[in-house]
């Protein structure tokens, strides 16, 4: 009986593999194709040493050791990650964290030839940089696919160096597309369940033809190794990025001078809109070609050119895409009323115009501000940008401390948040703030509600109430 019992497991068990190697496509002939284009990397990172006192310890005894002063400002570490040539003259796509601080880059080719490698740029905002080597021979380059023709379901192939294990294969399915995960302005993943580990940073993701559509980039974990989500910049963001840095060093991209937020649900009802129709302008730069163009705060951009809007980041993402020194046609809802105007394309700022005010002034009206709100409130200057990591056209107030027992507090305001409007009007100073609050408690200390985006660019509106002061 026993007997019988262990034969009928085998053969399930047989069955089962028959139908596994079978009833599902084999990706060996693509991975021979593609892996001569894939390269592990390996860099020499510069990171800051922390120099102990002599009345610190380290690791329970006292430091006593004396360092030079090379020593003392760095020490080195290396890091793993992933790549791909995308060109014969040795260009090689990769991640930024990947060559960051980088002070020397080694590249393995697929036959395990080692070659060295310089940086021809990096752009931090789309986590993607571009490195060249002297081909050592003859290179395969990889052939770029549509990442927009992707579809939920497709089966892809990605190639990485997991663990500096060397190239390694893993092979899933598209998960999800459009995915935003926090990490810029500019997201816009693709979600797989392809193995992405440590060190698979920067490798490419094939389609079933063979073509790169994504570059594996992040990997949600709770232990640092795969658990079935990861997440790949598509090809159509990065060949773009690909050209800027070939051909400047660096990504110029366009910029029209308007802050956006997403449409709501309330918001779209007063207007007879869908809530997922367009996005809605917030706030408009002074002198900007949006302002020039006639562009109005609340005006709601249906679509730029033949293409619709459906979220903030791909509006911003197809405003930085777009040529410099040539207009693009913006479809937009005002009034009830459709409205075609044509905008000039402009170079982004690296930063925005301050607004010179007094420090005595803004000292005494934020003292003001924060006693009745509770909020310690900042305008923007290139220092303000530096620090909390701000869009060079950021417009608005920073906050930049919250008392713990205010109601701004438990309302989830915090430090960084960005302030636009106070009761539906623009706050670009502090004096402009100070002068709405003190509507609000001539009218009997009613609330106030505050338009804000948060670090991610999400806009929301929050109603506070103001401090009853005897």
């Amino acid at each position: 009986m026993i007997k019988k019992a262990i034969t009928a497991v085998l053969f399930l068990v047989c069955c089962s593999s028959a139908r596994a190697q079978y009833g599902f496509p084999s990706f060996a002939d693509l991975a021979e194709e593609v892996m001569p284009t894939v390269v592990n990397i390996s860099t020499l990172q510069e990171t800051e040493k922390i120099s102990l006192g002599p009345d610190e310890e380290e690791d329970g005894e006292t430091a006593a050791a004396e360092f030079d002063d090379e020593a003392e400002k760095s020490e080195a570490r290396q890091a793993l990650g992933s790549g791909f040539i995308i060109d014969e003259q040795g260009y090689i796509l990769t991640n930024y964290h990947v060559i960051e601080n980088a002070s020397a880059i080694n590249v393995v080719l697929s036959d395990n030839t080692e070659v060295e490698a310089d940086i021809i740029g990096g752009d931090e905002k789309t986590d993607l940089a571009l490195i060249k080597i002297e081909p050592p021979f003859v290179l395969k380059k990889v052939e770029f696919g549509n990442s927009d023709e992707l579809r939920v379901g497709d089966w892809v192939l990605s190639v990485g160096n997991p663990f500096g294990l060397g190239g390694s294969v893993s092979a899933g399915i598209v998960s999800a597309k459009s995915r935003d995960i926090a990490a810029g302005q500019y997201d816009n993943f693709i979600q797989t369940d392809a193995s992405i580990n440590q060190g698979s940073s920067g490798g490419p993701m094939f389609n079933m033809k063979g073509e790169v559509i994504g570059i594996n980039t992040a990997l949600f974990s709770t232990t640092g190794a795969s658990m079935g989500v990861g997440f790949a910049i598509p090809i159509n963001t990065a060949g773009w990025i690909a050209g800027q840095l070939e051909q400047n060093g660096k990504v110029k991209r366009g910029w029209i001078g308007v802050r956006i937020k997403q449409n709501s649900r309330e918001t779209a009802r007063s207007l007879n809109l869908n809530d997922n129709q367009g996005v809605i302008i917030s706030a408009i730069n002074e002198n900007s070609p949006a302002e020039k163009a006639g562009l109005t705060v609340g005006d709601v951009i249906l679509s730029l050119g033949e293409k619709e809007i459906k979220n903030s980041k791909d509006f911003s993402r197809m405003i930085a895409e777009s040529k410099i020194g040539e207009d693009v046609t913006l479809i937009v809802w005002r009034d009830g009323k459709i409205k075609t105007v044509d905008v000039r394309v402009v170079e982004m700022p690296a930063m925005p115009v301050s607004l010179n005010l007094s420090g005595e002034e803004k000292s005494s009206n934020n003292d003001k501000i924060s006693y009745n709100t509770g909020l310690k409130l900042q305008e923007i200057t290139p220092q303000i940008i530096e620090e909390f990591e701000l869009m060079p056209s950021t417009l608005g107030l920073v906050v930049n401390g919250v008392e713990a027992n205010s109601d701004a507090a438990r309302q989830g305001i915090k430090r960084g948040d960005v302030i636009l409007k106070i009761d539906k009007k623009d706050v670009l100073t502090l004096d402009a703030a100070w002068e709405y609050i003190k509507e609000a408690k001539q009218e009997n200390d009613r609330p106030i509600m505050l338009t804000i985006t948060d670090q991610n660019q999400e806009a929301m509106a929050v109603s506070i109430k103001l401090k009853k002061h005897e």
